[in-house]
């Protein structure tokens, strides 16, 4: 079926599913299954072990398992992070619609979720295709208004080739980016993960935990676009305090 949605926004059932209630139980789960991962224990049967332990929904273990990573990821994945006031000046490559769609998903009032590691992701998944949504621009120009903000002497978005409508993708930023003359390289990759993990000496936005794990340093540029430009949006936080 084709896809025909024009808004990255909540799904039907989040209002119940995300409730202050469904969050108590999600942030009992969410300890549980971080002990459990703390514990050297298999990432998939731990998910199971603790959703069907406190009857979670299918969504709400995806929610749970994008929130969670062990003890040990979490520091590594902070300990790389770089803050704002360190950009300027500084080269940062995209991993595009990683970032894209969280910003996307807090315009439309969908959930975004913030992690153990401090990361903020959506709750959007793409299978093997990309839709331009209502949000598309407006979400590039606050991206785009975040980087200017801090200084960044460049930037360069890597869209995953395999994906439908990246062309068309590249094409919208690359003319967002001529009009207001910012200093953005668009590439199509056929492999966008390996080159974020690979190049030396740039900073890369992403939230993609696989990532985070073997990047050499990374901002957390969703979140900081949410924060200044998207005040009203749905976060859901399963970790208030440490862990």
């Amino acid at each position: 079926m084709p896809d025909r949605r024009t808004h990255r926004g909540p799904h039907p059932e989040d209002a119940r599913l995300f409730s202050a209630e469904a969050v108590t139980l999600l942030r009992a789960a969410a300890l549980d299954f971080c002990w459990l991962l703390d514990g050297g224990y298999a990432h998939e049967s731990s998910l199971k072990l603790v959703g069907d332990r406190h009857g979670l929904s299918a969504r709400q273990r995806t929610a749970v398992s994008r929130c969670c990573c062990s003890g040990i990821n979490a520091a590594r994945r902070r300990a790389h992070e770089v803050h704002p006031k360190e950009l300027a000046g500084a080269n940062v490559w995209l991993d595009g619609y990683n970032v894209l769609t969280t910003v996307e998903a807090a315009l439309a009032g969908g959930v975004v979720l913030i992690g153990r590691d401090g990361a903020w992701r959506d709750m959007a998944s793409m299978h093997g295709s990309y839709r331009k949504v209502a949000e598309t621009s407006p979400a590039l120009e606050m991206l785009g208004a975040t980087l200017e903000a801090e200084g960044v002497a460049e930037c360069r978005w890597l869209l995953d080739r395999p994906v439908s409508n990246s062309g068309r993708l590249k094409g919208i930023i690359e003319q967002l980016a001529a009009a207001r003359s910012w200093p953005w390289r668009v590439e199509l990759a056929a492999d966008p993960d390996g080159q974020l993990v690979k190049e030396p000496g740039v900073i890369v936005a992403t939230a993609d935990s696989a990532i985070l794990d073997r990047c050499e340093t990374w901002f957390n540029l969703a979140a900081e676009t949410i924060r200044t430009s998207v005040p009203a949006a749905h976060l859901i936080e399963l970790f208030p305090v440490e862990v």
